[in-house]
């Protein structure tokens, strides 16, 4: 099969030729259709400090897809072929504390497909019969292979209870759109999504958002006048990784306020934590999805009428990888989706 792998310890991905998997006895292989390019990927492929240390080589990278079950292992007896699937791109070790409480997510030794083990950019992929998610309505292509990330928003979105809140959303990104259209969908009184990027914004502003602030030119204390709040947001969700949106995000909580963090700095820095506790707030920290609670909502609120495809901006076949890449890579964009079933 065709594969987009990651051949040596160096910058750059190769298109190439890999054996077909097959599939151990508590696994199925994946025909893939459609996979999104994350920025996990766009690091491995530009082999930062990170992924220097990080991933094994060579390895078939990729992680957020969706595909149809071609092929079952002998111990198999959730998935058939023909199931239309999502991956759970976190391997768990079964056997932690957290793992054998059925915290999954929570595990000790989580490793990740496309990072630490063979990945989904590729015609054919396997994993075990518990990472997959069988649609039971239809669901587009585009939407089912970027669960990965979509279950990121719904994790960070609904840690806290929005119905009637105010949220303030920090980082326009991907994950920052589409926890917007969940916070929005499950009841926020006002949400408001800051960003220094005007391309990212728009897109925000089309998903519907009550207010897009660039904070290079306006503040949250703006928006807060703007809205016509005067105590500050009742539930935060940080998705840029950056120190100052953290630290404005804090300055504008009600006391009582709950934080979501997913955004993950890059390097250490100061926080207020006088105001943390003064204000007598929560931060929690998010990675991942809950498994398979996340899922599950995922799945009910695209079945409740909640519309993804604005997130979606960009489509290529896999053969034009590197124009996705440079897309993705780019900033002015949504989620990039690669077809596996066209070439051109």
């Amino acid at each position: 099969m065709r594969a987009l792998v990651k051949g040596s310890p160096a910058p750059g991905l190769e298109l190439t030729e890999v054996p077909d998997p097959a599939p151990g006895p508590g696994e199925a292989v994946v025909r893939v259709l459609r996979t999104g390019i994350c920025g996990t990927d766009l690091h491995i492929a530009s082999w930062d400090d990170w992924a220097a240390r990080t991933v094994p080589t060579p390895l078939v990278v990729g992680h957020e897809f969706a595909g149809e079950v071609v092929e079952v292992g002998t111990a198999v007896d959730k998935v058939r072929p023909g199931d239309f699937v999502s991956g759970e791109g976190h391997l768990v070790c079964g056997d932690c504390r957290n793992c054998r409480a059925g915290r999954r997510h929570l595990c000790a030794h989580t490793r990740g497909i496309g990072v630490h083990h063979h990945g989904a950019f590729a015609e054919y992929a396997v994993l075990p019969e518990h990472n997959l998610w069988v649609h039971r309505h239809d669901v587009d292509p585009d939407v089912a292979a970027i669960f990965d990330p979509f279950g990121n928003a719904v994790h960070t979105a609904l840690s806290f209870p929005v119905l009637g809140e105010d949220v303030l959303i920090t980082g326009a990104g991907p994950i920052g759109l589409m926890a917007a259209g969940v916070a929005q969908h499950a009841g926020a009184r006002n949400v408001v999504i800051t960003d220094v990027s005007e391309h990212r914004l728009e897109l925000a502003r089309r998903f519907g958002v009550d207010l897009a602030l660039n904070v290079a030119e306006h503040t949250i204390a703006d928006a807060q006048r703007q809205l016509g709040m005067d105590e500050g947001f009742d539930v935060g969700m940080e998705l840029s990784g950056q120190a100052s949106a953290l630290r404005e995000m804090i300055a504008n909580m009600t006391h009582g306020g709950h934080i979501a963090m997913l955004g993950l700095p890059a390097e250490e820095f100061p926080v207020d934590w006088s105001s943390v506790v003064l204000k007598m707030l929560t931060i929690k920290g998010i990675y991942g999805r809950e498994m398979f609670e996340t899922w599950y909502s995922m799945s009910v609120l695209l079945q409740a009428g909640l519309d993804l495809s604005p997130v979606i901006t960009h489509r290529f076949p896999y053969t034009e990888h590197a124009d996705a890449f440079d897309t993705a890579r780019g900033g002015r964009c949504g989620k990039v989706v690669l077809d596996w079933t066209v070439d051109k």
